[in-house]
């Protein structure tokens, strides 16, 4: 064998050994680009889910705070519809004609003097435009007319002796009415 037999084969077997590497270097290479790639498509799936979840949680609470916005805002027009009712009947106690007027303020002061004893110096109060009445209702009873109160009528009615006071004015009256009916006027109004 010469020389340049053996260098031939040299050169032949580091040919093979290089074509060898270079195989298993691709074969890697391709072997590190699929893992690559497929750990990019799972980590782009993974921010698309992520992404999606975030917009699904954000679109959700868009969704709860429009509705709480909604149920304000209808809670907050039943109240201005409630508030407008209450006047229409502030008005209407307000403008009772006056035979109306005179039979329920009589009513209102002997509930009032039926809580004093009957010997009891009594001082009734009523709105400025209805002491003349008072004082035509309270002219055969111990019971007399002492000043105005700022009230829609009905009359307020006190004594020094028993430290008593009886407020039976058309506002407390209607006050307590309200608060006692208030959720079936609301119901009514509104078809719940």
């Amino acid at each position: 064998m010469s020389l340049d037999t053996v260098a031939e084969d040299v050169r032949d077997e580091a040919r093979a050994r290089a074509d060898e590497i270079r195989g298993a270097a691709e074969s890697e290479a391709q072997e590190i680009i699929a893992e690559a790639e497929a750990d990019a498509e799972r980590l782009r799936e993974e921010r698309l889910a992520e992404v999606e979840r975030q917009i699904d949680q954000e679109r959700e609470r868009t969704l709860s705070s429009a509705k709480l916005e909604a149920k304000q805002e209808r809670l907050g027009a039943r109240r201005d519809v409630l508030e407008d009712v209450y006047d229409d009947v502030e008005a209407a106690i307000a403008d009772l004609n006056a035979d109306r007027r005179r039979d329920l303020t009589r009513v209102l002061l002997d509930a009032s003097l039926a809580e004093f004893d009957d010997d009891e110096a009594v001082a009734v109060h009523t709105r400025s435009e209805d002491v003349a009445l008072l004082e035509e209702l309270v002219a055969d009873r111990t019971a007399e007319v002492d000043g105005e109160v700022d009230c829609l009528g009905g009359v307020v009615a006190e004594s020094d002796t028993s430290r008593v006071r009886v407020n039976n004015t058309f506002d407390s009256i209607l006050d307590a009415v309200w608060d006692d009916e208030l959720k079936q006027i609301s119901e009514r109004l509104f078809d719940q």
